[in-house]
């Protein structure tokens, strides 16, 4: 690869080669790495001996027009924001770490300085910007050559590297999962050695690191190494608490970690929505909670549905998720999984699919998806054969949807309507006409539209032995 006229190839290196003039600036990190991966990049990383912020400044004064810089004077770092160009540009550093906080003391150093203190040896490649030596790799940790074995190195010692900085446990399974590397033997030790030390990083930081796992090509992979290395049991016990399976009487039940695995991967195929795949992950989160044996029967997991909904709130808030409509919606996911299922063992009827519909509302199609993503069994026939009922399910949920617009159903009648009919204050007998219009719809009894839902009103308000005071002008 000649990496002289790879440079060359992109406008902005030339702008900044005559930027730099004579100083030492070299490209380092994940830009040099995606080029030796055959990726392409914008996020361009640059580190200078010295003179960084002068370098900044001179760079954005040739980009001209449309350029943003953002100097930090006290950390010798410059940021631009240049069309889809972005870059840092930093002043070489060493750093050295106290024992309880992931915040580095920083000094002045060289290259070689800076590239130690990476941390993976495929993250620590650098290459020359200056006129006289452009397009020269410096490769102190055979970095190149841990990318062509597709392998994660740290570049000093792993102990060291973690502990310094232990969100690099986090990093290191990241970039596994997303490039799908192995981690070699001695990092992995110095992960597994480190594990606890992750309790001083904030579950901020945790969680971002674990949600680009949960996006990443090798999802399952990335999980696996979390649970072999014991940091699962750490930062999302419940996950791990999944694991393994119970055998009594000769009967056990199938192992949950790796099924929900397989339901996430499966989800992964149809779907890129990072919250479809957190409701993947917590389908099943209950199960350890509500797992009976019954002699006879077997293993039972009742209402882990419903008690799994309920824990999405608290592992949101621990975790630093968003208590927002995404929770809301993966916490919904969770609690109506088991439904559509149900739907395929049995004959499907109006009503049920009305049901589904209102409780799903516009979250109907991720919630099949779920559903179908849930069927893993090692049995081809009997997947096919669940496969081929949903299809049927999802059938039954178009031609009713188209005939009683359930989605996202609102009531006809609202609660102000029956108060004026009737001429009653605000009361739990509102509540109950607009349960009973409610009913009436889902059951069928009465379509979804107000003429029916008025006349059905006047029925059960004359049940219930209310005057008409007001009629309602409808027409």
């Amino acid at each position: 690869m000649n990496l002289r006229e790879r440079i060359q190839q992109d406008p902005i290196f030339e702008i900044i080669t005559n930027a730099i003039d004579e100083e030492e600036c070299f490209i380092i990190g994940g830009y040099v790495r995606d080029i030796f991966l055959n990726k392409g990049s914008k996020d361009i990383d640059l580190v200078c001996t010295e003179n960084s912020i002068k370098i900044a400044e001179n760079i954005a004064k040739q980009l001209g027009k449309d350029v943003h810089i953002s100097i930090f004077k006290n950390f010798g770092t410059a940021q631009i924001k240049w069309k889809e160009y972005q870059l840092e540009i930093v002043t070489a550093r060493k750093e050295s770490y106290q024992k309880n906080s992931r915040k580095p003391t920083v000094e002045i150093g060289t290259l070689e300085d800076d590239q130690k203190r990476r941390d993976f040896t495929i993250n620590a490649l650098s290459i020359s910007l200056q006129k006289k030596t452009l397009g020269e790799v410096i490769d102190p940790f055979n970095g190149i050559e841990d990318i062509q074995k597709k392998i994660l190195k740290t570049p000093l010692d792993p102990n060291i590297t973690f502990s310094d900085d232990p969100l690099r446990i986090m990093r290191a399974i990241r970039f596994a999962s997303q490039l799908n590397f192995d981690i070699s033997h001695e990092t992995m030790n110095g992960i597994i050695h480190n594990k606890e030390r992750l309790k001083i990083v904030s579950a901020e930081r945790i969680t971002e690191e674990l949600n680009k796992i949960i996006l990443s090509p090798q999802i399952s992979l990335g999980f696996k190494l979390l649970y072999s290395a014991g940091v699962l049991q750490i930062i999302f016990p419940e996950m791990a608490n999944l694991q393994g399976v119970e055998e009594v009487e000769g009967k056990g039940h199938k192992d949950n970690f790796y099924h929900t695995l397989k339901v996430v991967e499966n989800i992964s195929k149809v779907s890129d929505g990072i919250w479809l795949r957190w409701a993947a992950l917590l389908h099943d989160i209950a199960k350890p909670l509500t797992k009976k044996f019954y002699p006879g029967i077997g293993w039972t997991f009742h209402g882990h549905e419903e008690k799994g909904a309920r824990m999405v709130p608290k592992l949101f808030h621990r975790m630093r998720l968003p208590m927002d409509s995404k929770m809301q919606y993966v916490q919904k996911l969770v609690r109506l999984h088991l439904r559509p299922i149900a739907l395929v063992k049995k004959e499907v009827t109006e009503s049920a699919i009305r049901r589904l519909l209102f409780e799903a509302g516009e979250d109907i199609d991720d919630l099949m998806k779920l559903c179908k993503a849930d069927i893993t069994s090692k049995d081809h026939n009997k997947v096919q054969k669940y496969l081929a009922n949903f299809q049927y399910v999802e059938q039954k949920i178009i031609e009713v949807e188209a005939k009683d617009h359930i989605r996202n159903f609102q009531p006809p009648i609202s609660g102000e309507i029956i108060m004026q009919v009737y001429n009653l204050p605000p009361s739990k007998i509102i509540g109950e006409i607009k349960e009973a219009i409610k009913e009436a719809i889902l059951e069928g009894i009465i379509q979804n539209n107000f003429h029916d839902a008025y006349n059905f009103m006047l029925t059960i308000a004359e049940q219930k032995k209310l005057t008409l005071v007001k009629p309602y002008n409808y027409s």
